[in-house]
C-alpha cells in the first residue's frame, strides 16, 4: 500500500458476500470503482488469477470466472455441477490450475489453461471441505474439514496424509507462511495450531512437526493467514476481532477491533505487511495499520454481510 504513483490499477481489490454481488474498490481512496452482479448465489470465495486477468468467485454448486480488466458485467468462465457449496478456491503461481474445495468433501485441480475449465484431479475426503492452501513449493494441497482432519494431498505421488491436531472441532483456515517452515490452522473452538514444516522443498513431501497450540479466541475462529514477509500471523473469529500475532514467539502484537464489526471473515496483507484489509458481517470491509491497530479506511456499499475478498498489491516487493 506504499505509493500510488502509475495509477490505482495496479492495486486489485475486490469483495463479496451475501448480497450477490462482487465490488472493486480503489484500495486508497476507498471509492467502488465497479459492482459485478452474481445472481445465482452468495460467493463464499474469491481469488485472482496471477496474471491479474481474472478473478474467480466460488459460489453454491458453481465457479465464475470474471474479467478484471474489460467491463463485461458477464462471467466469462463458468463451472456448475458441483453438488454442494464450493468453500475455497486458489491458484498454482504460474496459473496453470486451479483448486477449489467444497462442501461435497471433493478437493478439485482444475486446468484453467483452457477456458472451459476441466477437472484434472479429485482428492475426496470424508467431510465437507472448509478451507484449502497450497504448499509454496506448488506440490502440496493442505485440506480442512469439518470433521476436524487436515489431508495433505502430495500431487506428485496423489497419495495423502492425515493431521488430527484437535479431536471433535472442525478446521476452518490453514495458511503457510511465504518461506513454507511454519503452518497455522484455527478451529470452531477459537484454537489455533502451528506446525514446523520440514523438508518439502527439494520435490520431497514436507513433515508437520507440532509445535504449539494457543487460544487464539474464545469464540469460533473463521481465519488465519500469515504475514508476506513471515513475521507475522492474523486471526479473525466471530469474537468480532483480528488478532496478530508475530511469528517468532506467538505473543500478541495488537487487536483490530471496532464497535460494529461483528464476524470477521476473511483478512489479506499488503505487500510490505504493513496493513491488513478486513471482511466483516457488519456489511464493511476495512483497511487497518496493523501496528497501531488503527482503521485507515472504510469500504461500505454491501447491503449484506462481506465475507470474502481478493487483494494484490503490487507496489511492494
Amino acid at each position: 500500500m506504499s505509493g500510488t504513483n502509475g495509477g490505482s490499477e495496479q492495486v486489485i481489490l475486490a469483495t463479496a458476500g451475501y448480497d450477490h454481488t462482487i465490488r472493486f474498490w480503489h484500495a486508497h481512496s476507498g471509492i467502488c470503482y465497479r459492482t459485478v452482479q452474481h445472481p445465482d448465489s452468495q460467493v463464499n470465495a474469491l481469488e485472482i488469477t496471477p496474471d491479474k486477468q481474472l478473478i474467480a468467485a466460488a459460489g453454491y454448486q458453481h465457479i465464475r470466472m470474471y474479467d478484471l480488466n474489460l467491463a463485461n458485467p458477464n462471467p466469462i468462465v463458468n463451472y456448475d455441477g458441483i453438488t454442494k457449496n464450493v468453500t475455497s478456491v486458489g491458484f498454482q503461481e504460474a496459473g496453470k490450475w486451479m483448486y477449489t474445495g467444497s462442501e461435497d468433501g471433493d478437493a478439485r485441480l482444475w486446468d484453467i489453461r483452457s477456458r472451459n475449465l476441466q477437472c484434472q484431479k479429485i482428492l475426496q475426503v470424508q467431510s465437507p471441505i472448509n478451507c484449502m492452501c497450497l504448499h509454496p513449493n506448488q506440490g502440496e494441497v493442505f485440506i480442512g474439514d469439518q470433521a476436524g482432519i487436515i489431508s495433505v494431498w502430495d500431487l506428485k505421488s496423489d497419495k495423502s496424509q492425515r493431521l488430527e491436531p484437535e479431536p471433535d472441532s472442525s478446521i476452518q483456515s490453514i495458511s503457510i507462511d511465504p518461506t513454507g517452515t511454519i503452518m497455522a490452522a484455527v478451529t470452531n473452538k477459537g484454537k489455533c495450531h502451528i506446525w514446523k514444516l520440514r523438508g518439502g522443498l527439494n520435490g520431497d513431501a514436507s513433515q508437520a512437526v507440532p509445535r504449539e497450540t494457543f487460544a487464539a479466541h474464545q469464540k469460533y475462529a473463521l481465519k488465519c493467514l500469515f504475514s508476506p514477509d513471515s513475521t507475522l500471523l492474523a486471526t479473525t473469529s466471530a469474537d468480532m476481532s483480528v488478532k496478530i500475532w508475530r511469528t517468532a514467539d506467538l505473543s500478541l502484537m495488537s487487536e483490530l477491533k471496532e464497535n460494529t464489526q461483528r464476524w470477521v471473515w476473511d483478512c489479506a496483507f499488503s505487500g510490505d505487511s504493513q496493513y491488513l484489509i478486513t471482511a466483516s458481517s457488519d456489511n464493511m470491509a476495512r483497511l487497518w495499520n496493523v501496528d497501531k491497530g488503527e482503521v485507515k479506511k472504510e469500504y461500505t456499499g454491501h447491503q449484506k454481510a462481506v465475507v470474502c475478498l481478493a487483494f494484490r498489491d503490487e507496489y511492494v516487493s
